[in-house]
């Protein structure tokens, strides 16, 4: 018989305190009290009932069956406990870090620009910058209203830092920049006094010229929504200041730098409470720019000077560009838009009152990059594309004369009483009479481009030899009117248009409520587009694109403002070499001659600036121009445009100037051109300097 005391034993309740020395695993406690319990016999039964009985062979089947199932138990116990602890080791760490600690970046120092011969256009200057946790500022209300007395920053700007989604939440948010030395001195002494905040230097860009070469550089603003989209996948983070115009937008992935990151532990609430780690960032590279800082100090001058004196004489001179070119390598030496405004206004972000004075009309927008955006119709200096076409065609000859005989012209075969014919006066005050492409380039005499344009018109009338858009197709291949402009490397730029049927076919389908005429083509059309009147516009860089590719004998480069990238350690990582992007055909016998009509312009008594250029040193420079005086349509003024290559016999430089609503391009834009060009008689501008 079995003890009570054993038997209950057996049974337990779970709620009762295991005894010493067996397991607290229930299975293993009952095989343990199964493996210890006696045998008992049982008296008085036959052998049937034996086998059929507790102790019988079903029972000692059924004891080993449970064995079998608590070892296994036990095995898939260790076996999974080993393969936590051991395999899964390393991710189940990594995965406890990352939800433990944040990855916070800080960008690097932005690199430089510079100018050709090194002179910083665009740098960095480290400011004292306050910054303090969200989590401190939301648990010491009085500590902050002591510390924005100190910095001198109101209650609401430090709200408005706080809950700016730009600042991440695991890293102190800055409100106060530029902070002075006692308030500094005072925090870093009184440290216990103002926890969570600290001091550190930032480095923000800076623009030590102020607004000279504005729009080359451009300027820098916090990373928008669709910026950050686009970018996340290459570390951009909110936050994060961008290049959002000039060169800062186009050299954006040089000058950025890379940033140095922060491991910061938080706790279950997200809140930092370590610093795990840290990894170091690199400065951006130095991006070498083309431009020479005194040349263009001289052509903003003498760009805002100009159109000051025209206002002063009533003209409206709404604004204007210049632009200096190398012709031989297509490198931009200098360019100015006015009005122009000071970049140094969006570092530390831009006011809202800033911004909307410079979009407001009142100020001319002077964000507009006039060099690359502003249109203008080119007037006489298309002439240049149209010469071109007439001699290379073989329509005229450098001696071919065209009589001038009463100032006009008149369409061949038309009755002007009638009113159907086109009238086209010249602005000379006197009849030229017979003239050839050399004097009609120095004197600009429109006559001789009529009969340019009505040639080649009657010619698609009957022969079909040139083609309906032999000027056109030549104005194309200088790089005027292509629709994607120049190539620069600078973001925004316009492509002009030289009047067509084509493109008053596209203006009248993509913009019928300014063009709602059917397109035509007719001879008056062909005879104003000659001589760069009609739906023609350019840009001013188109412009000298155009004059630059005959000065050097028909290459046509992409004009850019960058000469090479240069890494923190002062080695070259990229040189940008010239880019050819066409030629233009023109015998050396068609090219002397229109180049001798170009030096005319201001040396011959009969030439357009040739009073605007009295007195000029040409024994030390020789010039070669060409002007141009665009209508503008009734009551407006014309457009002023200047072009100039110096020296005249290989040309080094090529300005192109244009100024809107400012009169005759001789006593308008060419005023600000001579202006330039007797500054670089003294300061000739030198080769790019790179490692």
């Amino acid at each position: 018989m079995v003890a009570p005391a054993r038997a209950a034993g057996l049974c337990r309740s779970v709620g009762e305190v295991t005894p010493p020395g067996e397991s607290t695993f229930p299975v293993a406690a009952l095989a343990t009290r199964l493996a210890r319990a006696p045998k008992v016999r049982r008296v008085g039964l036959d052998r049937r009932s034996a086998r059929s009985g507790g102790d019988g062979p079903h029972f000692g089947l059924r004891t080993a069956v449970m064995g079998i199932t608590v070892a296994t138990l036990l095995v898939t116990l260790v076996v999974r406990l080993w393969y936590l602890q051991l395999i899964q080791k390393p991710s189940a760490q990594e995965l406890a870090v990352t939800k433990s600690t944040r990855i916070v970046t800080t960008p690097a120092p932005r690199g430089l620009i510079l100018s050709r011969n090194g002179k910083v256009l665009a740098g960095s200057n480290t400011t004292m910058v306050v910054a303090v946790t969200r989590q401190s500022a939301q648990s010491h209300p009085k500590m902050m209203a002591t510390l924005e007395k100190l910095i001198g920053v109101s209650s609401g700007q430090v709200r408005a830092a706080l809950a700016n989604v730009r600042y991440s939440p695991y890293a102190p948010v800055p409100i106060a920049t530029n902070v002075s030395q006692a308030a500094v001195v005072t925090l870093r002494e009184r440290q216990a006094s103002f926890p969570g905040v600290s001091v550190e230097l930032l480095s923000q860009r800076s623009y030590p010229n102020g607004p000279v070469a504005a729009h080359i550089l451009g300027y820098t603003g916090p990373i928008n929504a669709t910026q950050l989209s686009q970018l996340a996948s290459k570390g951009y983070q909110a936050g994060d200041q961008i290049g959002d115009a000039g060169m800062e937008y186009s050299f954006e992935k040089w000058l950025r730098g890379v940033p140095s990151a922060t491991k910061v532990v938080v706790d279950a609430a997200g809140n930092p409470i370590g610093v795990a780690g840290r990894k170091p960032g690199q400065p951006g590279d130095t991006v070498v720019s083309t431009i020479d800082l005194g040349l263009q100090k001289a052509v903003d001058s003498a760009l805002a000077t100009e159109i000051k004196r025209l206002h002063s004489q009533g003209f409206p001179a709404t604004g204007g560009a210049s632009v200096v070119l190398d012709p031989n390598n297509g490198q931009v030496l200098a360019m100015a838009s006015y009005p122009t405004y000071n970049p140094n206004q969006w570092v530390g972000g831009i006011s809202q009152a800033n911004y909307s004075a410079l979009t407001a009309p009142s100020s001319h927008y002077p964000l507009i990059n006039r060099a690359i955006q502003g249109l203008y119709t080119p007037g006489s200096t298309f002439k240049l594309a149209t010469a071109t076409a007439a001699l290379q065609d073989g329509l005229i000859t450098p001696s071919s004369l065209i009589v001038d005989s009463n100032r006009a012209f008149t369409i061949p075969g038309c009755n002007p009483g009638a009113g159907k014919c086109s009238f086209f006066d010249n602005a000379e005050a006197r009849p030229a009479g017979p003239i050839n492409v050399v004097y009609a380039l120095s004197a600009s005499n429109d006559v001789f481009f009529y009969n340019l344009g009505y040639q080649f018109w009657m010619d698609w009338l009957n022969s079909h030899a040139y083609g309906q858009n032999a000027i056109q197709n030549v104005a194309n291949s200088y790089g005027l009117g292509l629709p994607n402009g120049t190539g620069i490397n600078l973001p925004g730029e316009l492509g002009g248009a030289v009047d067509s049927l084509q493109v008053r076919q596209f203006n009248h389908s993509h913009y019928p409520a300014a063009f709602p005429n059917k397109p035509g083509w007719y001879a008056g059309d062909n005879i104003e587009m000659a001589f760069g009147q009609g739906e023609t516009e350019v840009t001013p860089l188109e412009l000298a694109t155009a004059y630059s590719t005959f000065a050097n004998g028909g290459t046509r480069y992409v004009p850019q403002v960058a000469a090479g990238i240069v890494s923190p350690d002062g080695k070259l990582v990229k040189r940008f070499a010239p880019k050819v992007a066409g030629h233009v055909a023109i015998s050396p016998a068609n090219r002397a001659a229109m180049m001798a009509g170009f030096k005319g312009a201001v040396t011959q008594p009969w030439g357009t600036a040739y009073y605007t250029f009295q007195g000029f040193p040409f024994n030390q420079m020789s010039v070669a121009g060409k002007t141009g005086t665009a209508s503008m349509g009734p009551g407006k003024k014309p457009n002023s445009l200047f072009v100039a290559m110096a020296p005249a016999s290989h040309p080094r430089y090529v300005i192109a100037t244009a100024i809107s609503q400012a009169g005759y391009g001789a006593t308008g834009a060419a005023v600000a051109t001579r202006q330039i060009l007797q500054y670089l008689i003294a300061h000739p501008v030198p080769q790019v300097h790179l490692p």
